[in-house]
């Protein structure tokens, strides 16, 4: 077989796996996945919230599997909010995910309260209401299974409701550990033109991190994060990021059996974060694709006003922190 040939029986191959995963997102409640989720609790996790010290606002943008036509991107617009009682946080979520034909776009409100679980130690309860938009034009592509239920239709256009809940314990600086799941409501979503692969799924999503303070300007942590499907293959990630001078953030993450990345980091200003991550696609997907790109924009509104270099605040001034939080 040419490789003309070849590329074009892999083009229709990732086709036809691209509606599988399309029904499987859209039914299972598969949301899309992250290279940098350390930086990114938040879109999938509601209980995490109102754990932050000051408004956050995220932007991210994803391009995975460069070279094979119709692979994902993913665009988010996410905000954390912790309230004035400091027990409380309100987020708000805007998700895009295209894949082949589809685009499929989450939008979601989380509240999160948290309590004292010890001196230093805090659990955040956190619940997400919202709605999926989905969107398949199959004249974006070439299929050849016109007797599949699912193709007898140009285009499909559905919404369903989502319910999520996470909680997340955490210690200030020092580490967390969460769980959570995107959408409860897995019955009655579809009719049998769109549901005929497989059975309801609900994924659940289980993170943690350490921070280690190695030196005065040198702090090292590990991370994980497993998304967890009913019947499906656990997705597991493992990171380690390095944070030099508080500013310069260098590491690298493993998701098995899929890629190997490479990630950096830079503290713009204490307000303002900016990260990049480079996935390399192990085989045999490396074989047809230059891999995957994600870049993440954070600011932390309010974020160094009125402290000083020591994080004691000024006469009349709200206390901040000033050392970026890595997590």
């Amino acid at each position: 077989m040419g490789d003309r040939a070849l590329k074009t029986f892999y083009r229709h191959i990732f086709f036809f796996l691209g509606l599988v995963l399309i029904t499987i997102s859209a039914h299972a409640q598969k949301e899309p996945q992250y290279t940098q989720y350390m930086y990114n609790i938040g879109s999938f996790n509601p209980g995490y919230v109102g754990s932050v010290e000051t408004p956050q606002i995220a932007g991210l943008y994803r391009a995975q599997w460069l070279d094979i036509p119709g692979s994902p991107r993913t665009i988010r617009l996410g905000t954390n909010v912790p309230l004035k009682n400091e027990k409380m946080g309100i987020g708000f979520n805007i998700i895009s995910d295209q894949l082949g034909p589809s685009t499929q776009t989450y939008v979601k409100a989380a509240y999160s309260y948290q309590i004292d679980v010890s001196e230093k130690a805090k659990l955040s309860f956190g619940m997400d209401l919202g709605g999926s938009f989905l969107n398949i034009d199959f004249s974006k592509g070439t299929f050849e299974n016109p007797g599949e239920p699912i193709l007898d239709r140009q285009i499909i256009e559905r919404f369903y409701p989502t319910v999520g809940a996470g909680l997340f314990l955490y210690q200030e600086d020092i580490w967390y550990f969460g769980v959570s799941t995107p959408n409860f409501l897995t019955d009655g979503i579809y009719n049998d033109d769109v549901a005929t692969v497989i059975e309801d799924r609900m994924q659940f999503n289980l993170i943690g991190g350490y921070v280690f303070d190695l030196t005065e300007t040198l702090k090292f942590k590990p991370a994980f994060l497993i998304n967890y499907i009913g019947g499906a293959p656990l997705n597991t990630n493992i990171s380690t990021n390095f944070l030099f001078n508080e500013r310069f953030t260098l590491g690298a993450s493993y998701r098995l059996s899929s890629s190997v990345s490479g990630l950096a980091g830079f503290q713009v200003t204490s307000g303002t974060f900016i990260g990049y991550s480079y996935d390399y696609s192990t085989p045999p997907l490396g074989e047809f694709s230059s891999g995957s790109h994600e870049v993440i924009l954070k600011f932390y509104l309010g974020k160094g006003d009125g402290t000083t270099s020591d994080n004691k605040s000024l006469k009349g001034k709200p206390k901040q922190i000033d050392t970026p939080r890595f997590f």
